[in-house]
């Protein structure tokens, strides 16, 4: 699959964004929960966050150019980003409605039939949901983990009011249908502070997850011998992209050649395991204390922090010899 195929999946959201909303609006209509109107205002969420994903797709499947050098991957942070914002209002108007309609209780008309438009809704969007999810970790894109993240909130978020409904059915307690719309408030506010908090972790150059960090370090560990030591690991993700900068040390007699191949295999062996990634690498004289210097004055900026004998940073930055 190519990277640009990723846009006809943020077409795919719209597509069930719209028809979701016209669903969800009429069950609303004929019922007057308010359950099912903070079921259909957060469709709209929905579709202003496809919309936002299809943009930005857009962008950074867009090559790298001379302004810049590292691609566009990040543009998936601001679409993750604002999606993650919008479900964060949503929920602010959602808690609003649903709180007036606990002061103010009102009875529901015609649930059976809301109930079930909201359940063909549901089931729509948890179908697109799934298949965001798997496209998303497949290609690595946060705008579609996050698209998809959101899909499915909406999906338990319906779930929450079918039940809100239903019990108002059984039991005729009014104040039921309100106090659903505000827990599933909350549930949206904490999937909304996921999102965001993401986002801003990859626009902030956050390092690659722990996983793989383990990975690349595997590799390194395969080449260590008494002649060959790395140092300077940096990381960070752009999108999809991983970048990944290190120190290769060897002995100062080798070849350019030597160290040149040495070089070529990690990177090659590096790329093997971490698939879409831009690797960096420095060959520097083991013998030479001039070799460790960047090492220490790294430390001192505050660039990174050392574990023996590989050093791995918590935030990182690339650099480029």
């Amino acid at each position: 699959m190519s990277r640009p195929s990723l846009t006809r999946f943020a077409w795919l959201s719209i597509a069930a964004a719209l028809v979701t909303i016209l669903l969800k609006t009429w069950a609303w209509y004929v019922t007057g929960s308010v359950g099912l109107l903070s079921d259909a205002l957060e469709s709209i969420v929905n579709l202003i966050g496809g919309v936002m994903a299809l943009a930005m797709l857009t962008i950074a499947q867009r090559p790298a150019d001379e302004d810049h050098a590292f691609g566009h991957g990040k543009a998936e942070y601001f679409s993750s980003g604002v999606e993650g914002s919008l479900i964060l209002m949503a929920a602010a108007s959602i808690g609003f409605t649903s709180f007036q309609r606990l002061m103010h209780p009102q009875p529901l008309e015609q649930p059976g039939l809301g109930l079930a438009v909201a359940l063909v809704a549901s089931a729509i969007n948890l179908a697109v949901a799934l298949v965001l999810q798997r496209v998303g970790r497949e290609r690595r894109s946060i705008t579609l983990e996050a698209n998809a993240q959101h899909l499915l909130t909406d999906v338990w978020t319906s779930v929450g009011v079918l039940v809100g409904v239903g019990l108002v059915v059984l039991t005729g307690w009014n104040p039921l249908d309100p106090i659903v719309g505000l827990l599933v408030a909350a549930n949206i506010v904490w999937t909304g502070s996921d999102i965001v908090r993401r986002s801003v972790a990859g626009l902030m150059d956050a390092a690659l997850p722990a996983a793989d960090l383990a990975s690349v370090k595997r590799v390194l560990d395969g080449y260590r011998t008494d002649k060959v030591e790395f140092h300077a690991l940096w990381t960070r993700q752009s999108g999809a992209r991983k970048f990944i900068s290190f120190h290769v040390l060897v002995p100062g007699k080798w070849s350019v050649h030597r160290g040149h191949e040495l070089l070529e295999k990690i990177e090659r062996d590096i790329a093997a395991v971490l698939p879409d990634t831009s690797v960096f690498t420095h060959l520097e004289a083991l013998e030479d204390p001039a070799s460790w210097e960047d090492d220490r004055l790294d430390r001192e900026r505050g660039c990174a922090s050392k574990l023996p004998p590989l050093r791995i940073t918590p935030r990182s930055t690339i650099k480029s010899d």
